[in-house]
């Protein structure tokens, strides 16, 4: 998996479709080489092999099922061990609207391993390199819903998380040549919404983007530099505003005595 002669090596989970295969489209387009991540292995290769011929790049697959301890490990243990990997795109995830009372316990713990656990250890897997090297980037797709928890807390508060992680992880990678981006897509048409058992046509068209232009606009925002990437937010201002009022809150939340109105 060399990247010598190029930008490095690119690593993207949930290559095999939507947006991670848009992603690994794009990359490659770039000039980098590819490791594309997901469960399915047919389609991996075959989206391997277009692109090895369309770009003439080194593409390597890995078949793995992120919610699997030890796939995770495995795949931990090869990004680790390829020092030419120079961008990580953490794209894997699973989806759904089960609310507590009634979710599988078994889904909400695959969607919790995917989504978090697995985005959490592959970032720490590469990190320690991009730093060492003041060089790379690692970007994590969160979703809208990290604001909105009226669709099934538990994928929204997996993707809160991921949104709350990246954020950080940008302050701590502040004056470096590192880069930390999250993406917030909104209603993007691909084949996750079938996946976690949801229609997108049962929204209005004019709210659904493609994945050709979310991850256009992506990566437009990793090149400027964004922490926070939120493709469909045509007045950027309301993402400061919201930040800022965010902040200020947080700073009221500090005292060394209940407020008055918990008085007994």
């Amino acid at each position: 998996m060399s990247g010598q002669g190029n930008k490095g090596t690119a690593v993207v989970t949930g290559a095999s479709s939507g947006i991670g295969a848009v992603y690994a489209d794009r990359l490659a387009g770039q000039g980098y080489d590819l490791v594309l991540v997901a469960r399915r292995a047919d389609r991996l290769e075959e989206l391997a092999g277009k692109l090895r011929q369309t770009y003439s790049r080194k593409v390597s697959v890995i078949s793995a099922d992120l919610s699997d301890d030890d796939d995770v490990r495995r795949v931990e243990q090869a990004v680790t061990a390829d020092d030419s990997v120079t961008l990580l795109v953490n794209n894997a995830g699973l989806g759904g609207q089960s609310v507590g009372a009634t979710a599988d316990a078994d889904a909400a713990e695959r969607m919790i391993k995917v989504n978090v656990i697995a985005l959490t250890r592959l970032t720490r897997a590469v990190l320690p390199g991009f730093l060492a090297r003041n060089r790379g980037a690692v970007v994590n797709i969160a979703s809208v819903l990290a604001y909105e928890t009226s669709f099934g807390g538990i994928y929204s508060g997996t993707k809160a998380y991921v949104v709350n992680f990246t954020e950080a992880l940008h302050r701590e990678v502040e004056g470096t040549e590192v880069k930390v981006q999250v993406v917030l897509p909104g209603a993007t048409r691909t084949d996750f919404w079938e996946l976690a058992g949801s229609d997108i046509d049962q929204l209005p068209k004019e709210i659904i983007m493609s994945a050709d232009d979310l991850v256009d606009a992506a990566l437009v925002g990793l090149a400027r530099g964004e922490a926070v990437t939120v493709p469909a937010l045509a007045e950027p201002a309301k993402l400061d505003i919201f930040l800022g009022a965010r902040q200020a809150f947080y700073g009221s939340l500090h005292a060394d005595k209940p407020a008055a109105r918990y008085a007994a």
